[in-house]
């Protein structure tokens, strides 16, 4: 299997154009993140982090840990922050396949 450093040398030698990180980067406009334990109760360890495009779609994603002793902040936005993330490159490639259809 391809560690993190392979998989973006063999990416970057894609001959056809292909949605990058990049790309939907330049096209948030805002990130919240919402940590459940500070709006509801306190024993909740669920932090949800909403992502906003620039043209006022949102996706979002979630992280919970088993124990709220484990509760850290940055580990809390980092995976609630990918989690919403990753719910783009879908989007971002079905937006690229209807470009190239429309052709």
């Amino acid at each position: 299997m391809l560690n993190d450093k392979e998989l973006e040398e063999k990416l970057e030698q894609s001959p056809a154009e292909r949605v990058t990180r990049e790309q939907i980067d330049s096209r948030i406009d805002d990130t919240v993140f919402t940590f459940m334990h500070e709006v509801s109760r306190k024993d909740d360890t669920t932090t949800i982090c909403t992502i906003y495009l620039d043209n006022g779609f949102t996706v979002r994603g979630e992280s919970a840990c088993v124990n709220m002793e484990n509760f850290d902040y940055d580990i809390a936005k980092k995976i609630s922050y990918d989690n919403a993330f990753n719910k783009l490159w879908p989007l971002f490639g079905f937006l690229l396949a209807e470009k190239n259809f429309q052709k």
